[in-house]
C-alpha cells in the first residue's frame, strides 16, 4: 500500500493520500493472522511444556476496530483517527469528548471537534479544537470509521 501511495495511484482513502492517516491504521489483524499465531504458539507451549498437562485452550483475538488507547505511544499512532475521550476531572465544563485525533505528544492531545457532531454540552464549548492532558484521561478508545 505504501507503494501505492508513493505512485500516486487513484482510488485510495483520501485520509491516506492526504498525510492524515498512516498505512500501519489501515493494517488490520485478519482472522487468519490470529489463526497463525495461534498454531505457531500453542506448537511453542507444547514443546516447551510451559502448560502443565495438555488441557488448555488456547484463544488469540485482537483489539478490534473500536481499541482502548492508553500509552502515549497508541495516540501518537492513531493521530488522525478518530476518538472518544472521557476525563477525569472536567476540560471546558465537560468530561465526554468525541473528535479527530489532531495532535498527540508530551503530557497532551488535541482533538479536532468539527470532525464529528458534538453533543450540546460540548457545543456550548465554544470551541473547534480542545487540549486534554494524558494525565486527565480516564478512558479513551477509537472510533470505527467504515
Amino acid at each position: 500500500m505504501k507503494a501505492a501511495v508513493a505512485a500516486g495511484e487513484e482510488g485510495l482513502p483520501e485520509r491516506l493520500t492526504e498525510g492524515r492517516l498512516s498505512v500501519e491504521q489501515l493494517s488490520g489483524i485478519t482472522h487468519e493472522d490470529c489463526a497463525e499465531f495461534s498454531r505457531g504458539f500453542s506448537v511453542l507451549l507444547d514443546i516447551e511444556d510451559l502448560v502443565p498437562g495438555a488441557d488448555y485452550t488456547l484463544e488469540v483475538s485482537s483489539p478490534g476496530l473500536d481499541r482502548k488507547l492508553t500509552k502515549p505511544e497508541e495516540f501518537q499512532r492513531f493521530a488522525g483517527c478518530l476518538i472518544k475521550v472521557q476525563t477525569f476531572e472536567p476540560v471546558r465544563n465537560n468530561r465526554h469528548w468525541q473528535g479527530r485525533l489532531a495532535a498527540a505528544g508530551g503530557n497532551a492531545i488535541a482533538l479536532d471537534l468539527s470532525a464529528v457532531r458534538q453533543n450540546s454540552k460540548s457545543r456550548k464549548a465554544g470551541v473547534d479544537t480542545v487540549e486534554i492532558a494524558v494525565a486527565n484521561i480516564e478512558k479513551a478508545q477509537l472510533i470505527p470509521e467504515i
